[in-house]
């Protein structure tokens, strides 16, 4: 069973209901009065020992303490607190062994013997407040002449332990200006000077184990963690400035839970089961080790084992905690412990203790402690127990008590000792004629304005000193709880925090050395609420989440994230675009018919081929010009048509390859020319033809009037009319280079072509063209069927429909091709044209030619 304990609020009542009582005669007391009041006895014991000067103590003995009586009516029978803390009580021992060193160094306080009054606070406020008024105002419930007793004031206390209790002694004997020296109170709260200015401690503040806390969680990546704090001050201001380092360092809470400082067992379960719904692997700790131990006991009922608990100094080196029944759950553990530094001398002082021996001062708790540590009984008659000898050894580190190896809170008592001794020191040397202190009437405010000036170094090399807050220089080790093959728990340190200029601090931490929770082992383990995002992705905040939780999403084409976590993606610059994965900008790839693709070589082929066909025509035509079928059919008309052929042939070159000024102008230029040059051709003969067989009248003689001149000059004409369009087209919008972007199989493309500048200037072009195939179609449809025999208007026609039909078939064809073969489809056109033109007009003339030479005969010609 959990004792139950009073609540926050009943203790602070109780306490400030001692205040009342007791300060009338506090204050007679401080001003150096010589009246006296009637105090009763706190209700924890006490341990005494006279000195010049008597240093208080508050320590908490025990955990629990009895139920305050508000009412005052009568005096309580039994006001023991119970449930005796060994650790605590070694701290109470530490101050005694401290003072006795202080009072056997020669160089220390000469002349000067310190005393000590230790009270047991029973780790409540009320009691705590109780104990230091006690100590400050006399104990005794007797009165002898003016004098409070025979105990002797208090001008300075060490402690408290927690952090609460500490701040209600510290308001209350903060008005007087009564020092205090705290050893393991550590909320940041008590950094302020204005509210506490007497108020010292040689723990440091919680405001840099917060912050190394911070470190810890950011250095380790882990950005999704639970936060626990103890129902105190010690908890809910470590907490606070926790919260507080973490802003800005992608840290996340997942929860934020409170243990219940009245033990209920359906509270602390539901703590625990948000714990154990909760999707953070990362549990942070910030609560006393009464607090945590209440905690963890309930998650190793549960056997929740898959989380990795951060502990704060308040319970990382609690040995109740480390036992082996806990590994399971709690194994890994990391945390911030104070420094550990050793004191010579202590593990004897702890282990010569014994009940019936002499002793100097009379200690009501070393009874306590002797049967916790032999369960045994030192009284005859006390139920079953067996009687102890007096005589049994307490061993060095078989108790928690004699356990020396861990001296943390207990090395601060320590220096606390020594902080007080040496403003005592202080005060002894200053130098005659100034204003110094009166020993004999020593007042609490010079202890106060002595203790900010207090510089030394303990035996281990570590300053003590305060800062205008009284806190003293941030030195902790990271510990790890590494289980034994014994299946014990080692306390291993694997890291250090040191702050001792105010600056950030200087971390160190041998994360090869840790041994992890969690199931994890030397694997760190990971808590995050979603998994970082990869390359190529960004992350997209979860609406009404913690930033921590977002969803991955994949950059936008163009866009590319190079590094895991990214919070938006990046454009790439111009002429590059996004990788498959988009991690990388990678140069678009540019995009025309070049000499290189494949379709290039095809077309480039076809196209030298035709020419060479037309080439072959021509010499074929050349070398037969006398004969009657080439003379027939007019020589020189003909070598022009075949010139013309081989033109239409070559311009198709023109349009293969990356576009440049000179070939964009060129390659719709030589285009509209030459086929011109042709179109005239066949226009010319086509008339020729049609006038030599329509003139039926007689004496009416019209070859006269297209004879080779005029022929020659119609060519020149019509082919004119298509230069002097080119001409005006590249004076005012000439073709030229451009790029586009489009989407290919791999990707965005750049898209190199040739813009037509002027559109009306192109459509001349192409209208003309238009215009004379259709008349040439036109006029030699009409002398299809003239009695020849080689009828050459028919076979212009056929020439002329396939011309037609290709370019009928080219515009659809044209507006729907992506990028290059666009182009490509232009020169098929212009190779389909070309090769019918010659194929129609001239393959059967150089089959008789070539073939058939019997019909290249005049008789033959004439036949019909």
């Amino acid at each position: 069973m959990v004792p139950r304990r009073s609540s926050p609020q009943v203790m602070w009542l109780s306490g400030w209901l001692w205040l009342l009582a007791c300060l009338p005669g506090l204050v007679l007391g401080l001003a150096g009065g010589g009246a006296c009041r009637l105090l009763a006895k706190p209700v924890s014991g006490s341990v005494y020992r006279a000195g010049d000067v008597v240093i208080g103590g508050l320590f908490p003995i025990h955990v629990e303490a009895p139920e305050p009586e508000l009412e005052f009516r009568s005096q309580r029978s039994n006001t023991n607190c119970t449930i005796f803390n060994q650790r605590a009580y070694r701290w109470l021992q530490t101050m005694i062994f401290a003072v006795e060193e202080v009072n056997r160094n020669p160089s220390l306080l000469p002349g000067l013997r310190l005393g000590y009054l230790a009270s047991d606070s029973c780790l409540a406020e009320g009691t705590t407040l109780g104990a230091a008024l006690g100590m400050v105002t006399g104990q005794e419930d007797s009165i002898s002449g003016t004098d409070c007793g025979t105990t002797p004031e208090v001008p300075v206390i060490i402690g408290d332990a927690r952090s609460s209790a500490s701040i209600v002694v510290a308001q209350t004997l903060g008005v007087f200006t009564l020092p205090m020296v705290s050893y393991f109170a550590s909320c940041a709260c008590l950094s302020d000077s204005r509210k506490y200015p007497s108020f010292f401690r040689t723990v440091p503040s919680d405001a840099f184990q917060a912050r190394a806390m911070a470190w810890l969680l950011s250095r380790l990546g882990w950005t999704w963690v639970g936060l626990l704090s103890g129902d105190d001050d010690y908890g809910k201001y470590g907490v606070q400035m926790l919260l507080q380092e973490l802003r800005g360092s992608g840290v996340c809470v997942s929860y934020s839970e409170v243990i219940p400082k009245v033990h209920s067992q359906s509270r602390i379960s539901l703590v625990v089961d948000t714990i154990q719904r909760s999707s953070a692997t990362v549990v942070v700790v910030f609560a006393s080790s009464q607090d945590a131990q209440f905690l963890l006991k309930e998650v190793v009922r549960q056997n929740i084992t898959d989380k990795q608990w951060i502990a704060t100094e308040g319970w990382v080196t609690f040995t109740r905690l480390s036992v082996p029944q806990n590994l399971p759950s709690l194994a890994g553990t990391i945390g911030f412990a104070l420094r550990r530094a050793p004191i010579p001398g202590l593990g004897d002082f702890l282990t010569q203790l014994k009940p019936d021996g002499p002793s100097p001062h009379h200690d009501p708790f070393l009874r306590e402690l002797w049967e916790e540590l032999f369960g045994c009984s030192l009284e005859a008659g006390q139920g079953t127990a067996r009687l102890c000898s007096g005589s049994e050894v307490i061993v060095e580190g078989e108790s928690m008590y004699a356990d020396v190896s861990q001296l943390r809170a207990t090395y601060n008592v320590y220096k606390a000792v020594y902080a007080i001794a040496h403003a005592l020191h202080g005060m002894l040397a200053c130098p005659p004629g100034d204003l110094c202190p009166n020993l004999q009437h020593l007042q609490p405010k010079d202890i106060v304005q002595y203790l900010r000036g207090v510089n030394f170094t303990t035996h281990v090399g570590d300053p003590v000193n305060f800062d205008q807050n009284g806190d003293p220089p941030a030195s902790y080790d990271i510990i790890n709880w590494h289980v034994t093959p014994q299946g014990g728990v080692e306390f291993s340190t694997v890291g250090h925090f040191v702050s001792s200029d105010g600056s950030g601090g200087q971390f160190h931490l041998e994360i090869e050395r840790v041994m992890w929770g969690a199931g994890s082992g030397r694997k760190v383990p990971v808590s995050v609420c979603s998994t970082p995002c990869p390359p190529g992705t960004w992350k997209a905040a979860q609406k009404g989440r913690p930033i921590c939780c977002f969803d991955c999403l994949p950059c936008s084409e163009g866009e590319v994230s190079r590094e895991t976590g990214s919070v938006e993606c990046s454009r790439c610059p111009e002429r590059f675009w996004s990788s498959p994965d988009h991690t990388e900008c990678i140069p678009q790839q540019v995009d025309f018919l070049s000499l290189s693709d494949s379709m290039g070589i095809v077309l480039s082929v076809i196209s030298v081929v035709g020419a060479t066909l037309t080439a072959a025509t021509l010499i074929t035509f050349i070398c037969h010009r006398h004969t009657p079928l080439v003379r027939a059919n007019n020589s020189e008309l003909s070598f022009l048509l075949l010139l013309s052929l081989k033109l239409c042939f070559l311009c198709a070159l023109a349009f293969i390859g990356q576009p440049r000024p000179w070939s964009c102008m060129l390659r719709h230029t030589l285009f509209g020319i030459s086929f011109v040059l042709c179109l005239s051709c066949l226009l010319s003969r086509t008339v020729v033809v049609l006038v030599a067989f329509r003139s039926t009248l007689p004496g009416e003689n019209l070859m006269r009037y297209l004879g080779p001149n005029q022929q020659r000059l119609g060519i020149s004409l019509c082919t004119l009319v298509q230069v002097l369009i080119c001409v005006l087209w590249l004076s005012l919008a000439p073709p030229r280079p451009t790029e586009r972007g489009i989407r290919g199989d791999q990707g965005p493309k750049i898209l190199l072509e040739c813009a037509v500048g002027s559109v009306v200037g192109f459509s001349l072009v192409l209208g003309y063209i238009g215009l004379l195939a259709s008349l040439c179609l036109l006029l030699a449809f009409l002398a299809r069927k003239l009695p020849d025999n080689f009828n050459e208007a028919k076979l212009i026609t056929f020439s002329m429909l396939i011309f037609c039909a290709v370019w009928v078939v080219f515009i659809p064809a044209y507006v729907s091709s992506p990028g290059k073969y666009t182009v490509a489809v232009e020169i098929f056109a212009i190779l389909a044209s070309s090769y019918g033109l010659l194929a129609c007009i001239f393959a059967p003339k150089c089959y008789i030619i070539l073939l058939r030479p019997e019909r290249n005969t005049k008789k033959q010609m004439m036949a019909k």
